[in-house]
């Protein structure tokens, strides 16, 4: 373990003490980030608990009595009521009990207890026991999906299945067949660390940062940044336990193998026969994945690169540059950030660059940046080019002459800038080495937490124009600076929005959660969606997708209804209620009258 500096107590765990913990390749770097995070830090390690969690419905007694028989079950270490202080923590270490970037009051979204199965029969017993007893659960790989939601449950005093905890096995990789099999605490770090000391030729898609859960991200769609970056496209058959209690394996897993063995093909066609089910096992509640298989990229050569662009006015015409080469697959998933972003990651709190209240103004961004390395920009975009050093050379040439058509465009390799710029760090995860600076805009202000607004758009300029336009005109109106990652693939562009708020300023938590609403209305006046949000405004986001009297609703509440006739299965995951809890007052809707953090987000019965 890695000691903390500056009055950051406690010790950082490695991969080697702990499933979640940090590669010890990153132990320093560790160290320095949790130490320039808690600097800036003014709410309190902890406070003592106003108020535990009872599961809807359940009384103390009942539910004691329940909790003892699960402890029989599992064994008491494993089963862990949820009665302690609640410490926010921070990235690597990061709570079980709640979200750590509570954007309600940090005790509403809580649950009365966590429970640690170490195999899939365990999580059968666990999810006969909730059936049993009408307690509702909630699965959670690692709880890194920040800016998600984190460990938060939907409904206040569910039973948190801690799937990581136990059970955090890279269970196979076959480097022939270039794919591996995980189980749901394995980690990014994990999986890279494993494949490095196997000497492997091969690589792992990861997203920005590297201690999420493989199964996990890919199970919520996250992406990356090889051709490999479409996480959920990449998995190859998965384990799963359903709301009753069976198990299924999907795609050829459902095929035994020679003498009962798994099937050597597992993981290597996904579809199988029939019916291809997997899909309705990712963003639902449907089912508890266990194990997930997924295919590794072949080593290949690689080149990083970042070009620059002078005026914010040149954004659709990067745009439409970008378009027809990703559909010709000559570039991956990439990002176009800001030129805002070039001050944030440089760790430094936004006092540093600006005093005043409100949103930064251009003039002051533009003028901070024409400082910095890449000089007055305003655009960002972050490439890397795959193949033998031929390919990268032909590829690299079309690039530029395609870019070239914006005036005042720049080309810059790594070489070209100082070791320490923001580059050097994406190159790495451009090549499939999970890092952790991403976390240095957290220091953007005290006690930071953000909400990740991602709406997607057609790859087409116009389109992303409107979409930014309603970002930067809804973030002026409500005080927060606009942090726009636009990640443009050939048909299509997710537009990260990153709303950065201090979690212990109630006033910045109302206008934050104001902000989002609004914009995930306006944007969708204008037909644009979501395809992932934080837990609080998934409802709002499954509402928008209406068409025909919401079909796509009542078909995912038939199959919900029908999976799960009891409702225990995460209820109120990406707005999928069951019929115990549907219709209620548990749905969080556009005009919902609650003040969340006055009110929380239990119907008043």
């Amino acid at each position: 373990m890695s000691k903390i500096p500056n009055g950051a107590s406690g010790q950082i765990p490695t991969l080697a003490t702990k499933h979640s913990g940090v590669p010890v390749r990153l132990a320093q770097e560790a160290v320095e980030v949790k130490a320039a995070l808690y600097a800036s830090k003014t709410v309190a390690e902890s406070t003592p608990r106003t108020k535990t969690a009872l599961p809807p419905g359940v009384t103390q007694d009942a539910f004691d009595k329940a909790i003892l028989e699960l402890k029989h079950s599992l064994g008491s270490e494993n089963v862990e009521l949820n009665d302690k202080p609640l410490v926010d923590g921070w990235y690597i270490e990061h709570p079980n009990t709640h979200d750590p970037y509570h954007i309600v009051d940090q005790e509403e979204l809580i649950c009365s207890a966590m429970v640690y199965p170490s195999n899939t029969p365990d999580v059968q017993v666990i999810v006969r026991w909730a059936n049993k007893h009408k307690i509702p659960i909630y699965p959670m790989s690692m709880g890194r999906n920040i800016g998600y939601g984190g460990a938060a449950v939907r409904v206040p005093g569910s039973v948190l299945v801690d799937l990581g905890r136990r059970m955090n096995k890279v269970l196979e990789i076959d480097a022939d067949n270039a794919s591996c099999m995980v189980e749901p605490g394995v980690s990014y770090y994990a999986l890279y660390e494993e494949i490095q000391k196997r000497k492997l030729p091969l690589w792992i898609d990861c997203p920005d940062l590297g201690g999420g859960s493989v199964l996990g991200n890919a199970c919520d769609r996250g992406v990356g940044f090889t051709p490999y970056g479409d996480h959920f496209a990449n998995h190859c058959g998965m384990e799963l336990v359903l709301p009753t209690g069976e198990v299924l394996r999907t795609g050829m897993g459902a095929l035994p193998g020679k003498d009962g063995a798994d099937n050597p093909t597992w993981q290597s066609f996904q579809t199988a026969y029939g019916p291809y089910v997997d899909g309705i096992f990712c963003q639902s509640n449907y089912g508890i994945v266990t194990k997930m298989g997924f295919w590794l990229m072949p080593e290949t050569g690689h080149q990083s690169y970042i070009l620059t662009f002078p005026r914010d006015s040149d954004f659709e015409s990067i745009i439409e540059i970008i378009k027809p080469l990703a559909q010709k697959r000559l570039i991956s998933m990439t990002q176009l950030r800001h030129a805002v972003q070039e001050l944030a990651v440089l760790g430094k709190p936004r006092s540093h660059w600006y005093k005043g209240k409100g949103h930064i103004p251009r003039d002051v961004i533009r003028e901070k940046v024409s400082k910095l390395p890449v000089g007055d920009v305003s655009w960002i975009f972050y490439g890397t080019q795959f193949g033998d050093q031929a390919s990268i050379d032909t590829q690299l040439k079309m690039i530029k002459s395609e870019f070239g058509r914006i005036e005042g465009f720049k080309f810059y390799l790594p070489s070209d800038l100082p070791p320490d710029h923001y580059i050097n760090y994406r190159a790495g995860v451009h090549s499939g080495v999970p890092l952790l600076k991403e976390l240095d805009w957290l220091n953007w202000v005290p006690n930071a937490a953000h909400l990740f607004f991602s709406p997607i758009t057609p790859a087409k300029g116009k389109d992303a124009t409107i979409v930014h336009n309603i970002i930067t005109k809804l973030h002026a109106k409500y005080g927060f600076d606009v942090f726009p990652t636009v990640c443009v693939n050939g048909r299509e562009i997710h537009y990260i929005d990153n709303i950065v708020y201090d979690r212990g300023n109630l006033d910045e938590k109302r206008r934050a959660v104001q902000l989002m609403r609004e914009l995930i209305r306006e944007c969708a006046k204008q037909g644009y969606g979501e395809y992932r949000t934080h837990l609080l405004f998934q409802d709002q986001v499954a509402e928008t997708y209406g068409w025909n009297d919401g079909a796509l609703r009542k078909f995912n509440e038939a199959i919900k209804d029908t999976l799960d006739p009891n409702s225990i299965l995460a209820p109120g995951r990406n707005g999928i209620w069951g019929k115990e809890f549907r219709g209620k007052g548990w749905e969080l809707l556009d005009g919902d009258k609650r003040d969340l953090l006055r009110d929380g987000v239990s119907p008043k019965l």
